[in-house]
């Protein structure tokens, strides 16, 4: 058991420390990374396709890398906006790590791209746990999944720097509650602002890429309530964890930071009252004098797996 949980430490710290690096690296080429959650349905490839359309419409260099288990689908019907467009296919892994992100970036990503979307596998466990070098953080959610999506996946939601909630031209018809939905995200992430889109009619499409931009160019991003309370959620240098020993750094000072624990915590929060949950997630922090971490991509998924 002690072997287990110590190589999940060594997964998650070298995930973090990638995550970091491709952070630092992105940042200073000018590109923000917005990292899309969402269950598998959720409409994220169809907006996603929208904000792509409306970004090469106003000019804005970006691209998107969409992950899938299987087929090229996302990847084919994402292209038809005519930005630049990836497919990794993870061959069954359930998430998309700092190291895979990078892999795939190297000697693809083009120079200038101002904004890189990243559709993250249909999922909303798994990926919640691994940071992969994003500015951005957003986690989707249709109509027809249930108001009380929120309480179901706490970690997932309580970590959105920005909730979406899509094929709104459709609530009526599955008597989608609004109210309820709102004030179940403001129950695991308060102040997280909640915004409303049908892509295919063209509502609220634009509104993804403003955030993005509005990001990049250094406006301030919700921090969310649980990133703060969990220690293998928080960071002191602005993204989402920290070490729990003592660094001292030129720029910084000394400052405390808390590392990751993997297995079962219990935590009392009072909008949520007493609950359990694995300390799976990421952590460590990113300095400007970090590169960059692209390396060759691997010739097949099945790489990931050892």
């Amino acid at each position: 058991m002690c072997r287990e949980v110590d190589l999940q430490q060594a997964v998650l710290a070298k995930n973090d420390a990638t995550a970091h690096s491709l952070r630092a690296g992105l940042t200073a080429r000018g590109t923000t990374v917005v990292n899309l959650l969402s269950s598998p349905g959720s409409g994220k490839t169809e907006l996603l396709e929208r904000e792509l359309g409306r970004a090469r419409e106003r000019g804005v260099p970006v691209a998107a890398l969409t992950a899938d288990l299987a087929t090229e689908n996302d990847a084919v019907r994402l292209a038809r906006s005519g930005a630049p467009v990836k497919q990794v296919l993870t061959d069954g892994l359930c998430h998309l790590e700092a190291g895979m992100l990078g892999r795939h970036l190297d000697n693809w990503l083009p120079d200038g791209t101002r904004i890189l979307f990243v559709e993250n596998v249909g999922n909303l466990v798994c990926p919640a746990s691994y940071d992969l070098g994003e500015t951005l953080r957003v986690v989707l959610a249709s109509v027809t999944e249930g108001e009380d999506k929120p309480l179901k996946y706490p970690t997932t939601f309580g970590l959105a720097q920005l909730v979406v909630v899509t094929k709104t031209d459709i609530a009526e018809a599955v008597d989608f509650d609004e109210a309820a939905f709102r004030a179940h995200v403001q129950q695991v992430n308060p102040g997280v602002e909640v915004v409303l889109t049908a892509a295919r009619r063209g509502e609220g499409v634009g509104t993804l890429l403003d955030r993005a931009l509005a990001a990049g160019e250094g406006a301030p991003v919700h921090t969310p309530v649980m990133a703060r309370q969990h220690p293998y959620q928080q960071h002191t240098h602005g993204d989402m964890s920290t070490h729990d020993d003592t660094h001292t750094h030129p720029d910084h000072g000394s400052h405390t930071h808390t590392h990751a624990h993997t297995g079962m915590h219990t935590h009392t929060h009072p909008d949520l009252g007493t609950h359990e949950h694995p300390h799976t997630g990421p952590h460590a922090h990113a300095h400007p004098d970090e590169p960059l971490v692209m390396t060759t991509a691997p010739d097949s998924a099945e790489q990931y797996r050892s």
